[in-house]
């Protein structure tokens, strides 16, 4: 009852914030036309001595989750790089589902003195906005949520990191392993494979780019998406890798959260099949020392702490803020033993062509849709007819940080999307 009150009472003086699109989106000029409708960054407010600061966060699962583990870490990191008390500056929940329960959470954390506070996951981002409707004093950051600048709220923010940017550059690192495998003609298909877990954009965003990074190396490449259908169920996972290798897929790309597919890939190897594995979030070679080829990597750090430094500053945060190997945001793991010969050349050489931006992964020379190479598309989910392209390449997180690349490429099979 007490919160509903609250609610009530500041429901009353909101005061929304202007129209503005913010985002940190350096590498490209802004898509033209019609972008969302967005709230302009909170106001500079007086900075508060660190000391007085108490951070939150709102996790989906715990640190058995290489997703969640990655958030933990990298909360935590920022934290202590900016001098904050861990044990009493900062407070963490686990295991907080995409549902009221994270509403409960957020306003716990605000009614223990937490003034910013952080969430993981994408479903957590409707139950941060309720909250951030009635704490108006506290900032609510949404991880990978894509609604704060349409919500007119100019206390809730969105982070993301050009994961992309680390998807391609883990797709060359597959490609140069097909490539090994197709020249020495152990396998005559380029057949790979990917355990995603929803047909969001998040994840289209992701497979893409990792597919255009084998694409790279291996023109002829076509890919296969076994979707599970939940952020992180090892079993599902590992069964969909189980049916992506029965097809004869060799190599097997996730976005999923847990171990299961590099897991089910290393045992496929044991057992005398050539399979191979690039993961997510987390080096996946205590899993798969054989079978692991690399992972794709976000550096949560690097948003947490700018945008903590921001609060601490009394700067404005955008409403969106997204970067990625120019600010250290991405990264792959450590390359693994089966790694082809030449890898970690090729890699510094496309990290290189990302950093200086001569490298744009979408460039739409590089892939059709339905035969052709598009020159305009204003049809992203949720993005209000904006155009995305601008002098033939798709940019992504320009207009807000979180993806919203869903176009599907030829090349690319989804076999249990919804």
């Amino acid at each position: 009852m007490k919160k509903r009150i609250l609610a009530l009472l500041l429901g009353g003086i909101m005061v929304l914030g202007l129209a503005a699109c913010s985002s940190s989106g350096s590498q490209s000029p802004s898509p033209s036309a019609s972008a969302p409708a967005a709230s302009a960054p909170a106001e500079s407010t007086p900075a508060e001595p660190a000391s007085a600061v108490k951070v939150g966060g709102i996790m989906l699962h715990d640190e058995n989750s290489g997703y969640d583990m990655a958030h933990i870490e990298g909360l935590t990191t920022a934290c202590k790089n900016l001098g904050l008390d861990l044990d009493t500056q900062l407070i963490i929940k686990y295991n907080v589902p995409e549902d009221e329960n994270c509403y409960d959470a957020a306003v716990d954390l605000a009614e223990q003195g937490c003034t910013i506070i952080f969430s993981d996951s994408y479903g957590h981002q409707s139950y941060m906005q309720q909250a951030a409707s009635e704490f108006e004093d506290v900032i609510f950051v949404s991880c990978t949520g894509d609604n704060a600048a349409a919500s007119g709220l100019a206390n809730l923010k969105n982070i993301f990191p050009y994961t992309y940017e680390s998807r391609y550059v883990s797709g060359v690192v597959a490609g140069m392993k097909l490539k090994e495998l197709l020249d020495a003609g152990t396998v005559t298909d380029p057949y790979v494979g990917y355990v995603g877990a929803y047909p969001y954009a998040e994840v289209v965003s992701g497979y893409t780019a990792f597919f255009l990074g084998i694409r790279s190396i291996v023109p002829e490449a076509h890919m296969d998406v076994q979707y599970t259908q939940s952020w992180y169920d090892p079993a599902k996972e590992s069964e969909a890798a189980n049916a992506l290798m029965a097809r004869g897929c060799v190599i097997i790309g996730q976005h999923a959260d847990s171990t299961g597919a590099p897991s089910a890939v290393q045992a496929a190897l044991d057992g005398g099949k050539t399979a191979y594995s690039v993961g997510y979030n987390v080096d996946m070679l205590s899993v798969a020392p054989a079978a692991a080829l690399t992972s794709a990597q976000n550096v949560w750090s690097v948003l947490y702490q700018t945008t903590l430094d921001k609060f601490l500053k009394g700067e404005e945060i955008p409403a969106d803020f997204a970067t990625g190997i120019k600010d250290g945001a991405v990264s792959i793991s450590a390359l693994g033993q089966s790694c082809a010969e030449g890898t970690a050349e090729k890699v510094e050489e496309v990290w290189a062509g990302l950093k200086d931006g001569s490298l744009n992964i979408f460039d739409c020379a590089n892939f059709t849709v339905g035969g052709e190479h598009l020159t305009s598309y204003t049809e992203s989910y949720g993005m209000n007819g904006a155009e995305t392209i601008t002098d033939g390449v798709f940019y992504e997180s320009v207009i807000r940080s979180a993806p919203y690349f869903d176009l599907r490429i030829d090349g690319i099979t989804e076999l249990t999307a919804e």
